[in-house]
């Protein structure tokens, strides 16, 4: 802003007076009216890179949730629909060193090793030293239902290998949970979810010593989808697979109306079909129903 001084007209014998103050800011104008509508922009020819690889169909989530199926057959299982396998392979239990054990979550993908040996790890010290099948070592793997021959220690691969439980590893959008009934009916899947398999509810395992490992419940592989036993097979360091006495399966119980131990003993089931029918608890393994509908967000 430009200021000019305003002079007072002579009086005769006056002075000149002082230049005044600087006014205040004056009020804010009106707004100008809205410009007209541009054209429209050019489509680009090169994709912009939204940090997403675009998908088929019109899933509005590019998640990818994992979930391992075991066939306890030699049969590779299928993926539930609208999985796609991301690799397959044979169900691995837990491995043992020294005397310390550790398990693979069935429900996980690295539950499903993609080659098999007898033990697939080695013990390494110092001195650049390794050693692979050393004879303490173990490794336990989910059985085919051929384990009711229970054969002797095989020291044959290819015999050992029609005992050995397949699995696939599967991607898909859906979330994935385990819902157990603790009775012998098949538990329905919370709402917005759908079933995908029904099975057994298995829990832990253990052999000698305190060696052994479990499924967490809300996994997958806490829902085996056929109930034998022994459930799984031992494999040893010297480069055999067989089934021994102290290899023990731990399974969710059905509830009953007399607690077990009450009257000094605990529940006993002989049988497969009374173990079925009255001791096993049974489970269901859920996916989440996935929205399909596509989400216009930058619609007015």
């Amino acid at each position: 802003k430009q200021w000019y001084q305003r002079r007072v007209p002579l009086r005769p014998g006056g002075e000149v007076g002082d230049a005044g103050d600087d006014a205040g800011d004056g009020d804010d104008g009106e707004y100008g009216e809205v410009g007209a509508v541009g054209d429209q922009g050019e489509t680009p020819t090169e994709d912009p890179g939204c940090g997403c690889q675009a998908r088929e169909g019109n899933c509005k989530s590019c998640d990818m949730h994992i979930v391992t199926r075991h066939s306890q057959s030699i049969s590779i299982p299928s993926c539930p629909e609208g999985f796609d396998s991301l690799w397959t392979g044979y169900s691995l239990v837990y491995l043992e060193g020294n005397g310390y054990s550790l398990a693979q979550e069935l429900g996980s993908a690295g539950s499903c090793a993609e080659s098999f040996q007898t033990v697939p790890m080695m013990q390494c010290s110092g001195g650049d030293v390794c050693q692979h099948g050393v004879g303490t070592d173990k490794s336990f793997w989910l059985s085919t239902d051929n384990s009711m021959d229970t054969p002797k220690p095989m020291n044959n691969l290819d015999e050992m290998m029609s005992y050995i439980s397949r699995c696939n590893v599967c991607g898909g959008p859906s979330k994935i949970v385990a819902r157990h009934s603790f009775d012998s009916s098949i538990p329905e899947c919370p709402t917005g979810f759908h079933q995908i398999w029904n099975g057994y509810s298995y829990l832990m395992v253990t052999s000698s010593g305190a060696s052994g490992g479990g499924q967490t419940l809300s996994s997958a592989g806490s829902c085996l989808e056929d109930f034998y036993l022994p459930t799984f097979i031992e494999c040893l360091g010297r480069g055999t697979c067989s089934y021994y006495i102290d290899n023990i399966d731990f399974w969710l119980a059905q509830t009953q109306d007399v607690q077990p131990g009450m009257w000094g003993m605990g529940n006993v089931y002989s049988g497969i079909a009374t173990i079925l029918d009255e001791g096993v608890a049974r489970c269901a393994v859920c996916a989440k129903d996935v929205r399909v509908k596509h989400m216009n967000y930058f619609k007015n």
